[in-house]
């Protein structure tokens, strides 16, 4: 059942009555009242990118407003690739993907003490999935900085969940953010934009122009960045782009030693291991743009297939990479082990048993493409899991060697091993907290744990907890993937102080009523749900 809201020149709200919800790779199904579907008005109706953009605003506070009336929740989400329930609520979802209106920024609207090229500055709707984007920047001249390992996600829902990117030297996609507006409640004050006050970026011109008000708080802005879905609905995101680039990408094998090392100290241009044509005058490695480990835990391997990319200029003419990319099993972790488990459908054991003795694919050719093009469709819709535990680089080997054995020694469990890496990020909850992060990335295929005669998935999770905090290492855990989200104490042993702290920039923004309209029970589970009254004066205040 569904019902349409239509007046005249306005955003058109679609009602379903669901009863259950379910993300992309089936981790449910979750029990859910209401599922709202918000198209634009027409352009032809409605010119103007930004009439349409504050047409849809008006109409959001007008959903925000039954659901407050209700005593309800309410949270939007993308695309559903998250794996946790961090984009589920009970009451209330909002899907966005119609919602992508895209803007370059105006000379006018920038602010005078800003640093920002205009030219790179770009408005994205919450809804703009991240292929379509990079194919609107290139259209520009412009590219991403860095994505996913894939392009199939909502922006609004890479920045929330703090998906953690591609590269070594740039960041997650939180990272290229440079300016949020946030929709907060449905009074004429609960649209917000907010920026960095030591980094300014936009002017009241643009903020008047969306009807928003402004803060620019470093603080706030921080923690808003992963706000995990919790500090409003992000109805848009400034982001800062660059010019478009091309990537050249090789799949080697590389001696295990080597690539261990590598994955410790990033000190690529000391190393033995280089790719022809990627050295410098002196003959010395280059530093690559992205470092990837595929890793079979049940194979004592003395090589590893390891992914690395190269950073170019940008020039036409040459060969097409999408057919290879599309048929590379070294493209995405998922889409490697679904290769492998393909002549295992229907036994998981057997499957294990495979994975036990066979070394991972023969490696792949080389290929030139952009950033759109190499991190392209990843499109494996099916009931998988997905594990992402971040360390320090410093403490990369011996994260990897804890979490082979306990897949060994207590599992086993039908998966493989990645690692990739990634800068620090300012966010103040970000996935990628350490200098440079090692993010080891464990997926497969779902399993029956009584039929299969496996530890379950809920258990793994928390033996990785027990395992790291056993043997004192620091690590996060990728908000958007299986994990034991209620560990008593897991955000504050992963966070510290940063915990509360978000949480006392969450509360200053939002009034109490709003702040429960933006909880879930991955928020309640998490223990950030409470709300605080003793929040020190300031914390939402424009400092700038």
């Amino acid at each position: 059942m569904y019902v349409q809201n239509k007046l005249t020149n306005m955003a058109t709200t679609i009602t379903h009555e669901i009863g259950t919800w379910d993300t992309f790779h089936n981790n449910g199904p979750f029990p859910t009242k209401i599922l709202y579907e918000t198209s634009l008005e027409e352009k032809g109706n409605m010119p103007s990118v930004t009439d349409r953009y504050n047409d849809a605003a008006a109409e959001i506070q007008r959903l925000l407003k039954a659901a407050l009336d209700n005593h309800e929740g309410f949270r939007a989400y993308g695309s559903a690739w998250s794996l946790s329930h961090i984009a589920h609520q009970k009451d209330n979802m909002h899907f966005n993907a119609a919602m992508n209106l895209k803007k370059s920024i105006s000379a006018d609207e920038l602010h005078p003490g800003t640093t920002y090229l205009q030219e790179n500055l770009f408005l994205f709707q919450c809804g703009n999935v991240i292929k379509e984007i990079s194919n609107f920047l290139f259209e520009n001249g412009k590219s991403l900085k860095a994505t996913g390992a894939s392009n199939g996600q909502t922006i609004a829902g890479c920045v929330s969940t703090g998906v953690h990117g591609s590269a070594l030297d740039v960041g997650a996609m939180q990272d290229s953010v440079v300016g949020i507006n946030l929709i907060i409640g449905n009074g004429a004050d609960d649209i917000v934009y907010l920026e960095r006050h030591t980094k300014p970026v936009l002017n009241d011109v643009f903020a008047n122009r969306i009807k928003a008000r402004v803060i620019r708080n470093d603080g706030l802005f921080n923690a808003a960045l992963v706000s995990l879905g919790s500090f409003g609905f992000i109805h848009g995101l400034v982001i800062e782009t660059e010019d478009r680039f091309l990537l050249n990408r090789y799949v080697k094998k590389l001696d295990k030693d080597t690539a261990l090392h590598l994955a410790q100290t990033m000190a690529f241009e000391d190393s033995d291991f280089s790719v022809p044509g990627e050295t410098d005058a002196d003959g010395k490695p280059n530093r690559p743009f992205h470092y990837k480990v595929f890793i079979n835990p049940y194979v004592n391997d003395t090589e590893y297939a390891i992914e690395v990319m190269y950073k170019k200029p940008y020039h036409s003419g040459y060969p097409d990479p999408v057919p290879l990319i599309k048929t590379s099993v070294y493209r995405d972790l998922i889409l490697l082990f679904v290769s492998i488990a393909e002549r295992f459908k229907n036994s998981i054991p057997t499957l294990i048993k495979f994975l036990q003795s066979a070394a991972l694919p023969p490696i792949d050719f080389q290929v030139t493409g952009t950033l759109g093009e190499i991190f392209w469709d990843a499109g494996y819709q099916g009931n998988a899991f997905a594990c992402s535990i971040g360390v320090d680089i410093k403490d990369s080997a011996k994260a990897l060697e804890l979490l082979a054995n306990l897949a060994k020694t207590e599992g086993p469990i039908p998966g493989i091993y990645a690692m990739r890496f990634v800068k620090q990020s300012k966010a103040t909850l970000a996935f990628t907290r350490f200098p440079v992060t090692c993010m080891i990335e464990i997926d497969g295929l779902n399993w029956n744990p009584k039929t299969d005669k496996l530890i379950s998935l809920p258990n793994f999770c928390t033996r990785i907890i027990e395992v790291f905090q056993a043997n004192n290492i620091s690590f996060t855990e990728h908000w958007g993937k299986n994990a034991d989200w209620s560990f008593p104490g897991l955000v504050k042993c992963m966070y510290g102080d940063n915990a509360q702290l978000w949480q006392q920039y969450r509360c200053a923004l939002l009034r109490k009523e709003t702040a429960d309209l933006f909880s879930n029970d991955f928020l309640q589970n998490i223990g950030l749900s409470e709300y605080l009254t003793d929040v020190p004066d300031g914390f939402a205040k424009s400092i700038l």
